[in-house]
């Protein structure tokens, strides 16, 4: 298994893109970039994103990224078996989530089935749901409970006790989200427990990345109470441990929320005067720290999962260059959209 993952990886490896070649996808004829795109491996990319319009594709752009994503999972997968193979598997099931917040935004909308089918995520082998006996239920709680009794079980009881009480779709998708992350450490968790600092380092910086993104979104944004802040977030045993995110959420500022961060978590937010620019650093690090990984000699799990990372971060680029292109921006606004993508914030 170690010598075929590790050589998977590795090849992967050569797939990401760098700066420059981003730099050439912005500024090449439009003849040139169906070429550039199969050339390195993304063929299904290739269609209908250049400044020409091109032929409509049956898939979305995001849809066939995803796609994209899942296809490179699936060979990774393969010759796992036990807790890693189950990690990575449910790895790909936020996508399961996207389409979930998907239907029942449809059936909170009287959407046809027909619509909302069509925006569905394709998941392929990765796919654990009905979606055709989902996207007819007669209702966004009759969705409820056909989820509640499915594979997410875990995930949609907590999420379908918030919309109950609120009928509030944030406090919904909010909920959807912390559970789908509180699944995910506790995959993790074995996994830690045996191959140590690499994948440890990975999993603590995603989730303590998040929690504090939510935290700050949460509580400056939206303007809500402490109380409904921690609740919101993903339960954590990393350095923002949940007695820290308590004491975070009851803050009144920004910038006392930044102040009151561990060291080594204030050393990457120097000058940080916003939750765009705090999010940007943070995954700045993150992509540092996934490169680490993916370059040493470390389990193939955890360059498996480093890799992941990093091509998820890597096709949001080639995203939003490709839109830029489609939608005739000048280059200048393409490579701010692409600086906005590598934070994750388009």
């Amino acid at each position: 298994m170690s010598a075929y993952l590790d050589t998977r990886v590795t090849l992967f490896s050569g797939r990401l893109w760098t700066d420059d070649a981003l730099e050439a996808l912005i500024e090449m004829p439009d003849g040139a970039v169906a070429e550039r795109l199969t050339g390195r491996g993304l063929p299904q990319l290739a269609t209908g994103y250049d400044r020409t319009g091109g032929t409509p594709y049956p898939r979305s752009l995001e849809q066939r990224i995803i796609g994209q994503i899942l296809d490179e999972t699936r060979v990774l997968i393969r010759p796992l078996t036990g807790d890693a193979r189950a990690f990575l598997d449910f790895w790909t099931a936020r996508f399961e989530m996207s389409n979930v917040k998907t239907l029942l935004r449809g059936k909170m909308t009287d959407e046809r089935p027909a619509a909302i089918l069509a925006r569905l995520i394709p998941m392929g082998s990765f796919g654990r749901l009905d979606n055709q006996d989902l996207a007819h239920a007669e209702d966004a709680g009759e969705l409820l409970r056909r989820l509640e009794a499915g594979p997410y079980a875990g995930i949609v009881r907590r999420a379908r006790r918030a919309f109950e009480q609120s009928h509030d779709p944030f406090s919904l998708d909010a909920a959807l989200d912390r559970g789908y992350y509180e699944g995910l450490v506790q995959r993790a968790q074995p996994l830690e427990d045996t191959l140590g600092a690499p994948f440890r380092g990975l999993m603590a910086n995603l989730v303590d990345r998040i929690n504090l993104v939510w935290l700050l979104r949460y509580r400056f944004n939206y303007g809500l109470p402490p109380a409904q802040v921690y609740y919101l977030l993903v339960a954590s045993r990393y350095s923002l441990s949940g007695t820290r995110l308590r004491e975070l959420a009851a803050l009144d500022s920004l910038e006392a929320v930044l102040a009151a961060l561990p060291a080594a978590w204030r050393t990457q937010l120097p000058g940080a005067a916003d939750i765009p620019a705090v999010f940007a650093r943070m995954e700045h690090a993150a992509t540092g720290q996934a490169l680490r990984v993916l370059r040493s000699r470390v389990p193939e799990i955890a360059r498996a999962f480093a890799y992941l990372i990093l091509r998820e971060r890597d096709l949001r680029a080639v995203r939003a260059v490709l839109r830029g292109r489609h939608l005739g921006l000048p280059d200048d606004d393409i490579r701010l959209a692409l600086r906005r993508a590598a934070a994750g914030l388009s």
